[in-house]
């Protein structure tokens, strides 16, 4: 979230001499995006970032995907996923492409390294549980509701502090995760027709500065594969940092929500966008006032994008069969809507309580193996009126 930040101590001028109390320098690292030309932060080391002890290859982490199938609308019923692994490799991943992976993290174990994404924005949408994200920025405590923004290259741990977690994670590949430039002035200000501003996000609060010695492992995901690097410090060594580059964090209760008297296009719940493709929120909200609205979606064909629906919380009026974590994908080709006796059940209603978060992809995703087995295969048949 591009709005300038300062935590911990820098010195007056950047790439000036910034020494210890022992008399030593700090190690500067311009941290940025786009070369030199995109966004950045300054961050100030006790020990050189470059330097490592050892590393060791974990291994290839592309998923296994489907071979090609029919054309289908799916329903994945996530609560039959099963906790494993930590907060990293606990997550697996559900539906890929070239520019997006999407997944789901229950974890059970604890993360005893520390994780870098080095191909693109990690985004932790926070369906249950609370804790804290530690991170060489500092640290952000986290709750139910909260998407968490972690830019690429940021060494970070997630640590739980309930004994259940679930997090909706989205994967760029090599893309910033970001408001919508339409919410942006050209200053980068979020302008007042966005549904949200600069009050509602939460960046790091305390920074914990490590100096200790000893062996300490932090995981690095790069071109599709994991690296273990070793340090013989704590890699979150920053004693300051100032810029607009760092994680952050934004609840979905803090989504204003647009609404008018005839339904609203799904572009009025958009809350990110990234290289092709954009996350959405549906929050409670109003419903359509005109006396003759369908407060609930049309029949709509995605020309070019697939739409995927994770359903976190409240009625889904527009589906049945729905439960909370479904997820749905309606792909590119076929049109999609509300099912048989939903638009009449609706009529006259005047809230929606549902809570719901919507990737929108612009080029095709592919089901990865583990999907296959949440996957609720009448879900395409569920059109045909019901029997009487």
């Amino acid at each position: 979230m591009a709005h300038y930040v300062k935590l911990g101590e820098i010195p007056r001028k950047r790439h000036t001499q910034f020494r210890k109390p022992d008399g030593g320098l700090y190690a500067e690292q311009v941290f940025g995006t786009k070369g030199f030309s995109g966004i950045a932060s300054i961050l100030y080391h006790a020990h050189l970032p470059t330097q490592v002890a050892a590393y060791k290859a974990l291994g290839d982490l592309r998923p296994q995907t489907l071979d090609e199938e029919p054309l289908r609308h799916r329903h994945l019923k996530t609560q039959h996923f099963q906790p494993q692994g930590d907060p990293v490799s606990g997550r697996v991943p559900l539906m890929v492409n070239e520019d997006v992976s999407l997944g789901l993290c229950r974890p059970v174990e604890a993360m005893d390294y520390f994780y870098k994404n080095g191909d693109g924005d990690d985004l932790l949408f926070v369906h249950q549980g609370h804790g804290q994200l530690e991170t060489m920025f500092g640290t952000l405590p986290y709750r139910e509701g909260d998407y968490l923004i972690v830019p690429r290259g940021t060494i970070y741990r997630v640590v739980p502090g309930s004994a259940e977690t679930t997090m909706l994670v989205i994967e760029s590949n090599a893309s910033t995760i970001e408001p919508p430039r339409r919410y942006r002035n050209e200053y980068g200000q979020l302008e007042e027709h966005a549904p949200y501003c600069e009050r509602d996000i939460r960046v790091p609060e305390t920074l914990a500065f490590h100096d200790e010695a000893g062996r300490h492992e932090v995981r690095v995901k790069a071109r599709g594969r994991l690296t273990a690097y070793y340090y013989d410090f704590h890699p979150l060594d920053v004693v300051g940092w100032d810029g607009y580059l760092y994680p952050w964090a934004f609840n979905i209760a803090d989504f204003e929500p647009v609404t008018g008297s005839v339904h609203q296009p799904p572009p009025t719940h958009q809350t990110f966008e990234a290289h092709n493709f954009v996350v959405c929120s549906f929050v409670p909200r109003m419903l359509d006032y005109h006396p003759d609205a369908v407060p609930i979606p049309y029949n709509h064909s995605n020309l070019d994008s697939d739409e995927v629906l994770y359903y976190a919380n409240g009625n889904f009026a527009s589906r049945r069969g729905i439960e909370q974590g479904s997820m749905t994908l309606h792909p590119s080709g076929i049109p999609h809507g509300p099912q048989p006796g939903a638009v009449e059940a609706s009529l006259g209603k005047t809230r929606t309580e549902e809570l719901a978060v919507m990737l929108d992809t612009f080029r095709p995703l592919r089901m990865t193996k583990a999907a296959r087995a949440l996957e609720d295969d009448d879900y395409p048949f569920s059109w045909k009126p019901a029997p009487t």
